[in-house]
């Protein structure tokens, strides 16, 4: 009997480690692209965002359009950001709203920047150019056209 309750408990840690360990059993998206952006930002108060962007995908350059994302400053701002593409099949899954997956990153140096998806699954991690720039999603997130 004593055996038997032994067993039984080594069962049940082994199954609640298993359980909340975070994606140990689930394999990492491999970046399937890139993309880079350069957008200039107006902030006071409320702000408003635009900019233009390339992805990489397939061995071609797509060009697109960006709305909604904002630089954490004050007045008439341009920023560069550059980052990978993950869970992609097609460019045509590419465009749409994107919103953040999570806190925001910080890379050595203290780059910082974003985790976001859209509503077909597409990942992009993306990180400002500039040491001490700080990517902000809205709580619309960001719209993305192909051109």
């Amino acid at each position: 009997m004593r055996n038997h309750r032994v067993l039984l408990s080594l069962t049940l840690a082994a199954f609640l480690l298993l359980a909340v360990s975070p994606g140990i059993a689930q394999s990492p998206y491999l970046p399937v692209g890139s993309v880079s952006i350069d957008m200039t930002s107006l902030s006071a108060g409320v702000g408003a965002s635009w900019g233009t962007g390339v992805l990489r995908f397939g061995g071609k350059s797509h060009p697109f359009r960006i709305e909604g994302l904002s630089v954490g400053s004050v007045g008439l701002s341009s920023i560069s950001a550059v980052g990978n593409v993950y869970n992609m099949t097609s460019v045509n899954q590419f465009a749409g709203n994107y919103a953040a997956l999570g806190a925001g990153v910080t890379l050595a140096g203290g780059v910082a920047g974003l985790k976001m998806q859209n509503q077909s699954g597409v990942i992009i991690n993306l990180y400002a150019t500039q040491q001490g720039v700080q990517l902000n999603i809205g709580p619309q997130g960001f719209n993305v056209t192909m051109r």
